[in-house]
């Protein structure tokens, strides 16, 4: 509601609006109240503005408002975007039709992504006292003694359309609604698909249930609307996901894994937070509350206080079909329906149980990765090769990174996978970081830098001289780096990448970040028949001695543990669940954890077939003959911490994991595993986990 009113007035007309938003008797009574034999008739130029169908949940509101609106002296906006993407709009009867109707032809086509004010000619004259004008919508203009424009007079698009047209644009216009009418034949026919499709999907949805018998997808849909009556419902369905005990799935989860089987969904607020709040039962201040607790738009704080933060879309357009539908109910039915009644627990597989107390492990450190540019390639400590370990992980370790030269924002392989092929190699004794670009029979001249901060120049990169301080987003936290302006740099990687991006470090005397983690573990923190386990210690009182763990460039924590034998388990439950013929689902490498300590034990050296020494170290000598000839998967779930010689690490919590674990280390090749098979049997309060922080 926008019009000319004093500020009390504007409040009480807010109030009413907002109300309106939800209600349609409500509506029908304001207008029936502002009519012009009525007590309150209006007496300013007032505007009502309205969407023809919710962007959220697809409900459809009546279009004999703008009738009845215009009989009150009101004008009306009809913001028509969503509804005309997938359903006709007839505008014929200038009576009944809206004063202004905005629409986008990107929603409806894709391209060009332009939009459309559509102006009733009995209202263009709201227009005269408009005081913004812009080049081409002025026949005069004077700015040396008095300032005076005279506007065109031709038409009242030539008064409004400032600035320079986009035409090539518009001439594209004509090849979509060209192409469009004859793929579908008409927006009639596009209204009864998507109509019909929308029916199944909800049905489908809103019957599903867990084994227990609770509900598995909370559907949200206004009681006016039904998807049995296209006047009142659009091809839009908004919902939630609810585990067997009735726990809320979070949405960010749901859409990382729909990323990975290529089904693309909308999740967040969905850019209506007024319908998303009243659907969620979300008052003002608990979403104040959530934003100063850190909740922003976009980010993955699905559930606060009990309570989600969001939802999921599905939106149905032309080109969908009855298998799109299938296969998103398939989807459903394979990551959330819980399809036995016993709840599934994160449990270690085949552990024994000592009496005897602590006793040497079976475990032993198989690799040491350092990631010295975060999110590309590992180098590999060689064997026997001493490394230094430093309070914020391995030394230079993610201490570089690649930084969009447009947004500042650090790239990761999520978005750019190739980055799993740039290869750095640290070069201790001549002080060098190499860094190689590898493709299979390519001749690449790698990049050479000094490790050193003390900048020297190099004919190669002349990087040196001309670095420069900047602050960069990595993980949502703002961190100063110092940029390699040079072009050889700059050029280096963004032709391998097709990013504008250079390399950027963290300075050696800046303050360190810290650990997301503080000891925060996605294991209940219950006393636990696993502590016992070889190389495990027991828990301290974590309530009085949290401590900040310092960071560089990496996400959660100093370093990242993974066991082999988590990862042969992983395997074979990938294989179990018959995806090993499929493409895309072979055997996946421990390298796509991108772990820095990758552990793995020698069977034969069990803990009962050894004696009792209890100083917790990595290696031991076997005493008798082995009596356990079997690996223990996930057993490091139950650490709390570990020692490797003299070394004594404390275990912080539990990896959250996304689809980044689906690109293989080595072609940069994105699959489906092992973020699928994770989805279904590592899940802990809504997070897929995997490895140790």
């Amino acid at each position: 509601m926008i019009s000319m009113l004093s500020s009390s007035q504007m409040q009480q007309l807010v109030s009413n609006w907002l109300r309106m938003l939800l209600e349609t008797m409500e509506v029908e009574d304001w207008i029936s109240r502002h009519s012009p034999n009525a007590q309150s008739p209006v007496s300013v130029p007032t505007l009502f503005a309205y969407p023809a169908q919710s962007n959220m949940t697809g409900r459809r509101l009546p279009l004999d408002w703008c009738r009845k609106l215009r009989v009150c002296n009101i004008y009306s906006l009809l913001d028509a975007a969503s509804l005309v993407s997938t359903s006709p709009l007839d505008l014929s009867d200038a009576d009944s039709a809206p004063d202004f109707t905005v629409l986008s032809f990107y929603k409806i086509f894709g391209f060009p992504d332009l939009g459309a004010l559509i102006v009733r000619k009995g209202a263009h004259n709201i227009f005269d006292k408009r005081k913004y004008f812009g080049g081409g919508t002025v026949g005069m203009v004077t700015s040396l003694e008095d300032q005076w424009h005279a506007k065109k007079s031709t038409s009242v698009h030539d008064q409004l359309e400032d600035g320079t047209l986009p035409f090539h644009g518009i001439i594209a216009l004509h090849s979509a609604l060209d192409v469009h009418e004859r793929l579908y034949g008409s927006m009639e026919n596009i209204s009864r698909h998507t109509g019909s499709l929308a029916k199944v999907l909800y049905d489908s949805m809103a019957a599903k249930r867990h084994a227990n018998g609770t509900v598995v997808c909370e559907m949200y849909k206004h009681k006016d609307s039904s998807f049995d009556e296209r006047t009142t419902q659009g091809p839009i369905v908004s919902f939630n996901l609810r585990n067997s005990d009735g726990e809320w799935v979070g949405k960010s989860e749901v859409e990382k894994l729909a990323a990975v089987k290529n089904i693309q969904i909308r999740s967040g607020t969905l850019c209506n937070p007024g319908g998303m709040a009243y659907h969620l039962c979300l008052k003002t201040e608990e979403m104040k509350r959530n934003y100063n607790a850190g909740q922003r738009c976009g980010d993955d704080n699905d559930i606060i206080d009990g309570k989600p933060t969001g939802g999921l879309r599905v939106s149905l357009g032309a080109m969908s079909s009855i298998r799109d539908i299938n296969r998103f109910l398939d989807f459903i039915d394979e990551f959330y329906v819980d399809k036995s009644n016993a709840n599934t627990v994160l449990t270690p597989q085949g552990v024994m149980q000592s009496k005897r107390g602590p006793q040497p492990s079976s475990f032993y450190v198989d690799k040491l990765c350092v990631y010295p540019i975060k999110s590309c390639g590992a180098f590999i400590v060689p064997d026997g090769k001493q490394w230094e370990v430093k309070p914020e992980g391995l030394a230079w370790d993610r201490e570089w990174c690649l930084m969009h030269q447009g947004t500042g924002l650090a790239l990761n392989q999520k978005r750019y996978p190739r980055m799993a092929l740039i290869r750095p190699v640290i070069d201790l004794d001549n002080g060098i970081l190499q860094i190689s670009r590898w493709m299979p029979g390519a001749d690449d001249n790698p990049l050479k830098l000094p490790l050193s901060d003390q900048y020297v120049d190099i004919s190669t990169a002349e990087l040196c001289e001309n670095s420069m301080k900047k602050s960069s987003t990595v993980c949502g936290d703002r961190v100063p780096v110092q940029i390699y302006s040079s072009p050889v740099v700059s050029a280096f990687f963004s032709e391998f990448l097709g990013v504008p991006c250079t390399l950027a470090r963290f300075p050696a005397n800046s303050s360190l970040r810290y650990s997301k983690h503080q000891q925060r573990s996605y294991l209940p923190e219950t006393p636990s028949p696993f502590h016992s386990m070889p190389g495990a210690f027991p828990q301290p009182n974590l309530a009085s001695q949290v401590h900040k763990n310092p960071i560089r460039l990496s996400n959660e924590s100093p370093m990242l543990l993974v066991s082999r034998s988590s990862v042969n388990k992983l395997n074979e439950t990938i294989k179990s669940y018959g995806k090993s013929t499929t493409k895309g689902t072979r055997a996946v490498a421990a390298d796509v954890f991108r772990a820095n300590i990758i552990v793995a034990e020698n069977p034969a050296l069990a803990p009962s077939s050894r004696n009792g020494d209890s100083n917790g170290s990595a290696t031991g000598s076997i005493s008798t003959p082995p009596t356990l000839l079997t690996e223990h998967p996930y057993v490091e779930d139950t650490w709390r911490g570990f020692r490797v010689g003299s070394h004594k690490f404390d275990v912080l919590g539990s990896c959250q994991r996304c689809q980044m674990v689906c690109v293989d280390q080595f072609t940069a090749v994105r699959s489906e595993e092992p973020f699928s098979t994770l989805a279904k049997t590592r899940k802990v309060d809504g997070k897929v986990t995997f490895g140790r922080h």
